[in-house]
C-alpha cells in the first residue's frame, strides 16, 4: 500500500481535489518507492467526469502517467470493486465504533496488515476479467 487517502466527512471529490490525491501519491511513491517512477506509472480510472476533466488530463500528461481504458459501467474490471472492497467489509461487518476517527484507525490497521501477495493477485486477476470483456466486445460481464 503507498497511499491510503480517506476524503473528510461531508467532502466529495471534484478534479482539484482528484490531482490533489494524485499529487499525495506522486510524493508517497517517490519517498516510499523511488524507482517506481522511474519504471512509469499506470493507472485504472473509471470514465468518471473528474477523471476525464480537462484539469485531470493536464495533470496525468504533465507527469506522463499512462492510464488503461477502462469501459462505462464496468465494476468487474476495478481491482478495489471486486477484490478489495469485500474484503474489508467483511473485516469491519458486525464492529461498533465509538466515532469516525476509530473507524478510520480500524481501516488503517486492516490495510497496514496485508502483505504484498494480496494487491498482487488483485491485479493479476485482473487478466482473466480484461479478457472476457474483450470477448464480450467492452460490455460489462455484470
Amino acid at each position: 500500500m503507498i497511499l491510503l487517502d480517506i476524503l473528510p466527512k461531508g467532502e466529495s471529490v471534484n478534479t482539484d481535489r482528484y490531482c490533489e490525491t494524485l499529487d499525495r501519491l506522486k510524493h508517497a511513491v517517490r519517498c516510499k518507492r523511488p524507482g517506481l517512477l522511474r519504471s512509469g506509472v499506470v493507472l485504472q480510472h473509471d470514465n468518471a467526469t473528474l477523471i476525464t476533466a480537462k484539469h485531470t488530463k493536464e495533470w496525468l500528461e504533465h507527469y506522463r502517467w499512462d492510464i488503461i481504458p477502462h469501459p462505462a459501467h464496468s465494476p468487474d474490471l476495478a481491482p478495489s470493486d471486486f477484490h478489495l472492497f469485500g474484503p474489508l467489509k467483511r473485516h469491519l461487518e458486525g464492529k461498533k465504533f465509538e466515532d469516525e476517527d476509530e473507524l478510520i484507525g480500524e481501516v488503517r490497521d486492516w490495510f497496514s496488515k496485508l502483505d504484498a501477495n494480496f494487491f498482487t493477485q488483485g491485479i493479476y486477476s485482473l487478466l482473466p476479467r480484461w479478457q472476457k470483456c474483450i470477448a464480450l466486445h467492452g460490455k460489462s460481464s455484470q
